[in-house]
Formats: C-alpha cells, structure tokens, sequence
C-alpha cells in the first residue's frame, strides 16, 4: 500500500513555493555577506534565491509549436546513445578513467543536428534544429552514457569467481537495477523537480549554453560570441596542462623548494594519483578545477561549507597520520587497497573457501586486513529535517490516514490511459514558471514511474534468483532496501537539488549489507547495486528531468527518451563488458594491466566488497579496529543541532551558512586521485558566486553560466580527443618529451614520489 500511495505523490497538487520554505529569507539583505556593492544607476540587483537564479539566468519563454518528435531527434538520439553506452564501458576498463559528460554530448549533438539540418533540409520550421530536440536527445544520450553498476558485479563474478550469469537474467539485471532508482525518483517529483528551490545549479551552464545558441536578438548573439570565444581558447589551452606543460595541473613553490622532502610531498604535492593533498598548490588545468562539479555554478553557502570541510580535511589527515593512529605510517599516506600490518597489499583471495564465502580459519592464518588511515550521512537527514522541515512534510503529506484514503480512491490503475493534464491554477503566482510553463503539456504522470519500479522490482526478485547472487529475496533484507531507497533517495535528492552536489551512499550501503549477510562478499556486491546504485539513478533522473523542465521538453518526450537510454545503454554495457573480459581476462587480473587496458576499477569493487561484506564484524563492530565508522554515522545525526540552534536564537551570527551534510562529507575529500586544483577550485567559486553575482550582478546574471559551459565543454571536447590520440585510451600512449614541465619520470610538480 505504501508503493501505491508514494506513486500518488504529487500527481496532480505541487505544492507552492510559500509552503515549502516559508523560514528561507533572502540573503540580500543590509550588512550581509552577500549584499550587493554596485552602481546606483544598475538597474539589476543581485541574484539573491533559487528563483531569481532560474529566472534571470535561463529564458522562461516556451514555444509550444517547437516539436521534439523528429525523425533527427531518434536518429541522433539513439546514435548518440549507442555511441555513449558503448564508450563508457570501454572506459570503464581503461587505466586512465575518462567521463562522458553532458556538455560533451550537448556539443556533439548539436553539431550533428546543424549537420542534419544543412545536408537533410525540410520545408517550413521544422528544418531548423530547435533546443526540445536539442534536449531530447542530450537526455536520452545522459541516460544511456553511464556505465550501468550492474556490469561490475557481472564483470567481477566472471572475473574472481569463474561464475558466469546467464545472459538474459544478466541483461534483465542491468534492466532492473537501473530503472528501479528511475521508477522512484520520479514519483517524487512533487518534491525533488518542480519547486524552485530544486535548483540543480549544476545544469545551469547547459541551458545557458542553449539559450545562446537558438535564441535570437542581439544579447543571444553577444552571448554565443563570448562562448565561442572562451570555448576556442580553453580548448588550446588545455594541451598546455594536458599534455605539452602538466607542471600546471598543479604548481606548488614548496615542491619546486624542498623536492626530495617526504612531509612536503604528501602535504603539499597533489599533480599525480594520490600523491598528497595539494595545499596551497594552484592548478591551471580546467580539467581538475571543475572535477564533474562546475565551481561557476554551486550556490555560496554550499561553497563555503565545502571550503570547510576542505580545511578540516586536511587537518584530520595529517593529524592522523603523523601522529601514527591506526598504525597510519605503515602505510601509503593516501591508498584505497587493503593492507597486512606490515604495509604489503593484503591477499584476500586466501581468506576465501571454495564457494568463495570467508573462511573464519583462513581468516585467523592471514590476519583481519588494514585500510590506510585517510580512507557523513546521518547529518544529511538531521540537517533537512531542522532546516527544510516545511519541504519534508510535504514530501510524505501523504502519510496521513485522509491523504492515503484519497489516494486510494482516486489512484487510476489504468496508467495507460491517463491524459496526464494536471489540475493546477496556472495563475498561482507561488509555482515555479519554469513548471508553470509545462503545465500546458500532458504529464508522464506518476501511475507511469509506478509501474516502471514494479516491474523493476519483480524483474530484480527473479535475477536475483537466476544469477546465483546468494541474496537472500525476502524477509528484513527486501524491507531494509524498499525502506532505505525512499529514505533516502528523499534526503540525498534534496540535498544534490538545492546545493549541485551528489553525495555517494555505496559505503554506508556496504556497510549496511555486510551486517544482514555476514561473509557473504557476492551477497554484498548485489546489496549495493539495488542499495545504492537505486539512489544514485533516481538523483540521474530528477537532474535530467530539470533540464527537460528548464527546457520546456514536454514530459512524456523526457520520459520516453530516458527509458530508451538506459535500455540500449545497458545492452550495449553488457555486450561490450563481455567482448572485453573474453579477450583481456589475463590483463584485467593482473594488478598493473597495461597502458591500454586495466582491471582497477572491477578488482576495487571486488576488494570492498571482501572488506565490508566478508569482515564487516571483525573490522566495524563495537571494540573493533574501525568501530568509529558505524559510530559517525550516530554521531552525524546530532551535528546539525546546535547551528540550528544558534541560528534560531541569534540569527545574526548567520549559521544557516553551514550545510554540516557537506562539511562532514568533504572532511574525507582527498582520500584519492589529484587533489592540486582545490585552491583554484574556491578561488573560481568565490570569485563567481560572491564577487561577480554581488559586484556586477549584471555580468552574471548575462554571462556567468554561459562562460562555465564554455569552459566545460572545449576543456571536455579537448581530454576526449588527447585521451585517445596521447594518453593511450585506444592504443599505445604517446607523452610529451621529458623537460623541466613535463617530469614524465615522477611527480610532475617535482615533489619526491613515495613508494
């Protein structure tokens, strides 16, 4: 009954913007941090809400004759799509790891759509490319571009435990893990999508970017012009960091002083994987700037608790490390392998039995494994619950007896036949424009993602079965993972749609599935994929389907073109992973691969799931070596009270400036890969979203987004062509002489390279 009800969330009655945060006031305000310092004449003031941002930034106008069925928009879409399933798997077992990003696809389509239009011209209108089909097949091509989890656990079955699934259930795996997140996610849309405060800053640059390029009138016209500009030069810039000069991914004065110094290297060196933390080094690599995240685009306050939990970062992990807790310098200062106490990378195939379960013997002979010392949840849900109180109950209004008494009586169970119009005054001032404009449009209404996470999780009961996962079906296992996945796919969807930062659960999960299955690591990798991989699609949908709603796509358009997607994107996933493992198994076994292929990312996975679901009691419980992880999460929960608290009582001390969720999240921030553009990540940051949007609020609102898009997407098109043509992706790599720039024999900021 509760699925039932959950699928009525919001199916006709959004609620308005006062009821769901009557206690967020504008920050624009006198003596505040953000107040603006600008001209008297300027008649734009600063952007200073979510709304004023979605507003002011992207166009609200819509033209309902602009028709994103066409034969151009399958045509590019499906091809694209394929093109992007096919490359993230390849990716996926490459030594250097390489993303198929939005902006690159937005590029490349539009591209391929100007072709289109120029060789296959039509009559009328439609021979012109517009931004529906545009963003039609961005989101179809999105979906279909990440590499489904499933094909980890099916990679790592073949490749450790000589089990191969059948291929069917294998395929209705990948089906069912990646639409179950997608069938929930959408039913909350009520909540996560259509408000205002939903911002996802992160998408901003995109539809900024397609405002400039269909949008006519002279201020489109400057604004395409600055993008080809700033797109043109990043694009030969990058060469520079990437490839001829990478000194300037990362340039530490402290490296070039002290280069044979081992505390100057793991505190201030950060140009290569793992090699420090970066402090102070400047990185001139856009690359790494914007890791995924565009720092152009993350709201302030999310930015400064971002910066905090950067400082404390690097406090805990020198703290804990030179002061040798956890027998730290035993082993490397950054790692993610698992360690014998003498610092040796720990066996864990000698503490498995035949049917590949730990064996409590074996595990007594070799010794419980040790995580280097530099390897928060629980704040995410106190933080919302004190702060977005008013957004929460809204979510789950339905709860109450009466709501689910309606609901009941007015569910269509004939989903094929809804007309999808929903029943809204369109002449609520309180509704996001941006939805109000889509209101014109029938909906894929929620009846639709019910029946899309049913199927889902049938289909997920029966692979469970038919791939040997040692899983048990039913019971508190089942219950845990429906429970968590709304739980939480509520908490997290809105923490990545207010502040543009996706936060990853897999470690709680792990955690979570090694206690209900002790010893079981297959058991556990399964836990994960319908744990958590369900909570990071559903937080994929609802940011794909606000690039659907900023662009006016009508909903069934978005929702037929994301189903697509993930079904041809999790083929292609699974026929590519195959082809791989039967013609590199040897290489992706051994533990260095070659400069064209590797086994990292599979053999990572495997490991974690030996540590947390075959030792989950013997390194986490009470008493035991790492008892703080479990107990951090406890902790968690109550370190959002007293900046609540504080704010409450003395607002003036401005603590709601202090998302905790992310502090403590950012606290394990450099545990891994180059961390030398942090400082020039904050710089851009706070030069964009406090001195550019409260100092020349005009610039801002007109360029700052399109110049973020410009950046991502030449930077973005430039990896993709090196990583193939240099950097050995499709064959042998091809680095750049060695010279004083280009260190090709260490670290390239010339700090000592550790062993």
């Amino acid at each position: 009954m509760s699925l039932t009800a959950a699928a009525a969330i919001s199916e006709h009655i959004v609620p308005s913007e006062k009821a769901l945060s009557t206690s967020d006031k504008s920050l624009d305000r006198t003596g505040d941090v953000e107040t603006a310092i600008v001209d008297a004449d300027n008649e734009e003031g600063v952007l200073s809400d979510e709304r004023d941002i979605a507003t002011h930034v992207i166009s609200v106008d819509d033209d309902p004759s602009l028709n994103p069925w066409t034969f151009r928009a399958f045509f590019i879409g499906i091809g694209l799509s394929a093109f992007g399933g096919v490359l993230a798997e390849i990716y996926y077992f490459k030594p250097q790891t390489v993303l198929v990003s939005l902006m690159f696809l937005a590029v490349v389509s539009y591209i391929l759509g100007v072709f289109m239009e120029t060789f296959i011209p039509r009559r009328g209108l439609l021979r012109y490319l517009n931004p529906k089909e545009n963003a039609f097949v961005v989101i179809m091509a999105s979906a279909s571009a990440n590499s489904a989890l499933g094909t980890e656990v099916l990679a790592v079955q073949r490749l450790y435990y000589n089990i191969t699934p059948n291929a069917g259930a294998s395929v209705f795996l990948l089906f069912s893990s990646q639409l179950l997140g997608y069938g929930i996610g959408g039913m909350m849309r009520g909540t996560l999508l259509y408000p205002s405060k939903m911002l996802y800053p992160g998408v901003l640059p995109l539809l900024s970017m397609f405002d400039a390029l269909y949008e006519g009138g002279m201020a489109a016209r400057k604004k395409l012009r600055v993008f080809y500009i700033v797109f043109t030069a990043i694009f030969f810039w990058e060469l520079f960091p990437e490839w001829i000069f990478p000194l300037l991914t990362g340039f530490s004065i402290f490296c070039l002083a002290a280069p044979n110094n081992a505390v100057v290297s793991r505190v201030f060196g950060g140009t290569n994987g793992n090699e420090g933390l970066g402090f102070l080094s400047m990185g001139f690599d856009w690359q790494y700037i914007s890791p995924g995240v565009n720092p152009m685009t993350i709201p302030l306050k999310a930015q400064f608790s971002n910066f905090l939990g950067y400082i404390l970062c690097m406090v805990v992990f020198v703290a804990v490390y030179y002061n040798n807790i956890w027998k730290a310098q035993n082993f490397p200062f950054l790692s993610q392998l698992l360690f014998y106490e003498n610092g040796t990378q720990y066996d864990q195939t000698l503490i498995l039995n035949a049917n590949y379960e730990v064996d409590p013997t074996l595990l007594a002979e070799q010794g419980v494994p040790y995580y280097s010392s530099t390897w928060g949840l629980a704040a995410t849900s106190t933080h919302l619950l004190l702060w977005n109180w008013n957004d929460i109950c809204s979510a789950w209004s339905w709860m109450n007896p009466s709501s689910i008494k309606n609901i009941w009586a007015n569910f269509d169970w004939k989903f094929w036949q809804a007309d999808g119009m929903r029943k809204q005054d369109v002449d609520d001032e309180d509704i996001d424009p941006h939805y109000k404009q889509m209101l014109k449009y029938p909906d894929a209404p929620n009846s639709w993602y019910f029946v899309v996470f049913l199927l889902s999780f049938v289909v997920a009961l029966v692979v469970l079965y038919k791939t040997d996962s040692t899983l048990p079906c039913e019971g508190g296992a089942s219950l845990f993972r429906s429970c968590w996945r709304q739980f939480s796919i509520l908490f997290l969807g809105a923490l990545a749609g207010i502040t543009g930062l996706i936060f990853s659960v897999q470690t709680f999960v792990q955690m979570i599935g090694g206690y209900l299955h002790k010893g079981l690591p297959v058991a556990n990798m399964y836990f994960v994929l319908y744990g958590y991989n369900t909570v990071y699609q559903a937080q994929l949908l609802l940011r794909d389907l606000k690039i659907a709603q900023y662009a006016k796509l009508p909903p069934r358009a978005a929702f037929t073109a994301q189903i697509l997607g993930t079904l041809l994107g999790a083929v292609l996933n699974y026929i590519m992973m195959n082809s791989i493992i039967d013609n590199q198994r040897e290489i992706l076994l051994s533990v260095q691969g070659t400069n064209i292929w590797s086994g990292q990312q599979p053999q990572m996975y495997n490991s974690q799931a030996i540590a947390w679901g075959g030792l989950s009691y013997e390194l986490f419980s009470a008493g035991q070596r790492y008892q703080w992880v479990p107990l951090a999460y406890v902790i968690g929960l109550f370190i959002p009270v007293p900046f609540w608290v504080i704010h409450r009582y003395w607002p003036k001390l401005r603590a709601d400036y202090l998302y905790t969720p992310i502090i403590a999240y950012y606290i394990g921030w450099l545990c891994v890969g180059i961390n030398s553009s942090n400082l020039s990540y904050f710089a851009v940051a706070f030069l964009s979203q406090w001195w550019l949007r409260t100092r020349y609020p005009r610039w801002f609102t007109k360029y700052n987004y399109i110049v973020g898009a410009a950046l991502d997407g030449g930077t973005q098109v430039m990896v993709f062509i090196l990583s193939f043509a240099v950097q050995g992706a499709g064959g042998t790599s091809h680095l750049f002489t060695t010279w004083w720039g280009a260190n090709q024999g260490g670290n390239y900021d010339h700090c000592l390279m550790l062993n």
